[in-house]
């Protein structure tokens, strides 16, 4: 949810308004049907209950999501339904019987080779389970109707060696195409209503529920207005520019979804963006042995925008990365309160109530002549905007806000080596270390929305989107800013836990 909102925002600040961010819950299949029976809970409120969890969390992890969709909505059923129809009236739908390992868990078909028999660590129990995910599974034999999956497979290779890269990072890219490769078989798109009750009952049909994976996908074309009214396809926000999705479910977004709309001839998105998971103790996160994090507890101890710094500075997408309170206390230290609060008081400070004069000699070409140190570092801030607009154009987050945060450590030690208090003439040191604040300050406004606002008020930017936006980065852009500031503390000490 961050990455995705980090993007949304990184498209507002470089001028995009029309961005928009679309988040919310799956709520069918049976998965959700039976742990709705396991807290004797009617199922539709057991969803209303996991929703509201998830609504909560959204606004508390400041998305700026302009839409959070219910699969459970009304809309959204009619879509799925059509959706269908479209399917079936185009031939590639019927029906046939389906044998396999099924998952529960992941809600899907394992073929033999990708199942494996393991041993429940809890209680040493022998169970069959996926290679992939490690979820159980249990053979299923049943009548449903399947989905001509076989037909897309050439369509499918030619789309992941595009020059463009349908999927990033190219580590998955690479095992799909391995996967599709090897062939394709058609998928069970239903599942018998005596089995599954709680989803879309398939059109004409009601003795069969519609698979979750078709139902859960066409979301995104239900807030683009689906089914579009003809002639208005290309009026509509689809196709989306990029999925932000875990690496745990790659195959449905990037080998079924593409296929589905390729059976309709309708756009696809432009990107599958993946992301590896968090793990602790590098184990996988599980509820079962406790091993997980309760994201509203960590929020409160870090504050929003600690957590929000951490999961995108040290999140991995390629690669899992490791959860730990420390490591959050030791990044929100020395990177947030030690690296970019300490420089911002110490700049306030040096500069004695004298910084928006600094800043208009500046303008005026009336300070100090720089030193091979002063340029240097001016290089560097010219330069460091455009690399880090090069990470996000290639969806690179973690990668544009380390860039980012690499400033703020320059700047801190150029800084210090200029001694700007014993300095009889310190005004350009200030000044460039005041626009490295400034400039940190924009870039940081995708990734810490609150603090960055904070930072910016603190140099008495103009709130006018103009002097905040990606295009006011350049150096020496606002000549205005500086007036009247006053040491303040942007990253307050953390509470300490015994």
């Amino acid at each position: 949810m961050v990455i995705a909102d980090i993007l949304k925002r990184w498209q507002v600040l470089i001028g995009n308004s029309d961005a928009q961010l679309l988040t919310g819950t799956d709520e069918h299949g049976m998965k959700i049907q039976q742990a709705a029976q396991k807290a004797d809970m009617d199922t539709q409120a057991f969803c209303d209950m996991n929703c509201r969890t998830f609504e909560f969390l959204a606004r508390a992890a400041s998305l700026s999501n302009d839409h959070f969709i219910r699969t459970t909505d009304p809309e959204h059923r009619d879509a799925v339904q059509y959706f269908w129809e479209m399917l079936q009236h185009r031939g590639y739908i019927y029906t046939s019987k389906h044998e396999g390992w099924y998952s529960v868990s992941d809600e899907t078909f394992y073929p033999q080779t990708q199942v494996q028999n393991s041993l429940d660590p809890s209680t040493g129990r022998k169970r069959m389970v996926s290679i992939e995910t490690g979820k159980e599974v249990e053979w299923s034999s049943e009548t449903n109707y399947h989905f001509r999956l076989s037909a897309f497979q050439d369509r499918l290779l030619e789309l992941y060696n595009r020059p463009d890269s349908f999927i990033k990072p190219s580590k998955y890219a690479t095992a799909v195409i391995q996967s599709v490769s090897a062939g394709l078989t058609d998928l069970s798109i239903s599942r018998p209503a005596e089995r599954l009750t709680w989803g879309i009952p398939v059109p004409g049909d009601s003795t069969q529920t519609i698979y979750v994976w078709l139902d859960a996908l066409v979301n995104y074309l239900t807030k683009a207005g689906y089914p579009f009214p003809p002639g208005q396809e290309n009026k509509s926000i689809w196709p989306a520019d990029v999925h932000v999705v875990g690496k745990d479910i790659v195959r449905f977004h990037s080998v079924y979804w593409p296929a589905f709309l390729m059976a309709l001839d309708l756009p696809l998105p432009r990107t599958i963006l993946v992301h590896g998971h968090w793990t602790m103790n590098r184990a996988k996160m599980s509820k079962s042995t406790g091993n997980v994090v309760n994201p509203f507890f960590a929020m409160d101890r870090f504050g929003v925008d600690g957590m929000r710094f951490f999961l995108a500075y040290q999140g991995g997408m390629a690669d899992d990365a490791d959860y730990d309170n420390d490591f959050i206390s030791r990044d929100y230290r020395k990177l947030l309160q030690g690296g970019l609060g300490n420089l911002a008081s110490r700049t306030t400070a040096c500069a004695k109530g004298k910084l928006s004069t600094y800043v208009q000699d500046a303008a005026a070409d009336k300070l100090p002549a720089p030193t091979p140190e002063d340029l240097d570092h001016q290089k560097m801030l010219i330069d460091t905007p455009p690399i880090v607009a090069e990470h996000m154009t290639g969806l690179n987050p973690r990668a544009a806000l380390q860039e980012t945060m690499s400033i703020i450590e320059k700047t801190n030690k150029y800084f210090h080596a200029a001694e700007p208090w014993n300095n009889p003439n310190p005004q350009r040191v200030i000044f460039n270390a005041a626009e490295s604040l400034r400039i940190t300050g924009i870039l940081l406004q995708p990734f810490m929305p609150t603090k960055s606002k904070e930072l910016l008020d603190h140099l008495k930017v103009d709130l006018s989107p103009t002097k905040r936006a990606f295009a006011a980065t350049a150096y020496g852009f606002d000549a205005a800013y500086g007036e009247g500031i006053k040491k303040g503390i942007l990253f307050p000490p953390l509470l300490t836990y015994k």
